[in-house]
């Protein structure tokens, strides 16, 4: 199995698991996923932070935001893996109940930076934004 076959196989399943558990308002598997070894960013869609104690904070915030996932699903772009770091580039679709009865249907552009650390591989980076409609944007 290539490096890459190997990542998609065993982090991915464990990454998507995560953000499913997020979006329930469950934020244990996320912080299982992320490094606490600076440096550690996060470009989020809502809030930014760097560092783990900017980081942690924001991710109990977005966890609180959510009660239960209705759909979520990681569209791969592209991926690669190098010695101890990879990084993913892939739309992340969800629809979640928010903690306030509302409803968040999203489809997120996000990039994801992973570092190995002592055997496993953690989130160091995250980059998500609201994905929009390019191609129309391009024709104005």
């Amino acid at each position: 199995m290539t490096p890459v076959e190997e990542f998609v196989a065993s982090v991915l399943p464990q990454f998507t698991k995560a953000e499913i558990a997020l979006h329930n308002g469950d934020l244990g598997p996320r912080l299982e996923m992320w490094s606490r070894n600076d440096p550690v960013t996060l470009l989020g869609a809502a809030v930014s932070g760097s560092g783990w104690s900017e980081v942690e904070p924001i991710f109990r915030w977005v966890a609180n935001s959510f009660i239960g996932c209705r759909t979520y699903d990681l569209e791969l772009v592209t991926i690669d893996v190098r010695s101890d770091f990879a990084y993913t580039v892939a739309y992340e679709r969800f629809e979640a109940v928010k903690s306030d009865g509302s409803i968040a249907d999203a489809t997120l552009r996000a990039t994801h930076i992973f570092r190995r650390e002592e055997g496993q591989w953690k989130v160091v980076h995250r980059h998500a934004d609201h994905a929009t409609d390019e191609r129309a944007a391009l024709n104005r």
